[in-house]
């Protein structure tokens, strides 16, 4: 009695050891076709860099002064801090786009357009409609600037 008790100890153990059905190299497999996966979605969901799209709204064209005007940036920020921060960070990307390095893919009229023209913008604009599906369909809320503060606002991102 006593030796078949121990046998059927070392029987349970062995079996409850070997739980789990998945081969080791199988888990190794299917864990770098997930990641795989996951980095190629990542990759083909960036918006292409478009630099001679001025979008759609009030501002045909934009250019700037060679240097910054720190006052206007500074109210810009202000403005961004108010109004921009639930959806963008300066640094890096949230709900929206980061805005560093902003003027390295989009044009200056093309950035003051989407922020005084977001409806319009996310309907009509190929990028605009491109940024959309690449951030879930949130669309960008209608903060109601003006060109003054648009501009603020611009200013502000060059400094990033």
């Amino acid at each position: 009695m006593k030796i078949f008790k121990s046998y059927s100890l070392i029987i349970f153990l062995l079996l409850t050891g070997c739980g789990n059905s998945t081969k080791p190299e199988e888990k190794s497999i299917y864990k770098r076709i997930k990641v795989e996966n996951k980095q190629e979605t990542k990759s083909t969901r960036v918006t292409p860099i478009d630099l001679e799209n001025n979008g759609i709204g009030p501002i045909n064209n934009y250019s700037f002064d060679k240097e910054i005007n720190a006052e206007l940036a500074n109210q810009g920020k202000q403005i961004f801090d108010a109004k921009c921060t639930a959806c963008h960070n300066a640094n890096r990307r949230l709900i929206g786009p980061s805005m560093k390095g902003i003027y390295d893919r989009r044009s200056p009229a093309w950035v003051m357009n989407i922020m005084l023209n977001p409806d319009q913008m996310l309907k009509e604009d190929p990028v605009a409609v491109a940024l959309l599906k690449e951030y879930n369909n949130i669309l960008m809320i209608n903060q109601n600037l003006t060109i003054e503060e648009a501009k603020k606002l611009a200013e502000y991102f060059r400094t990033l």
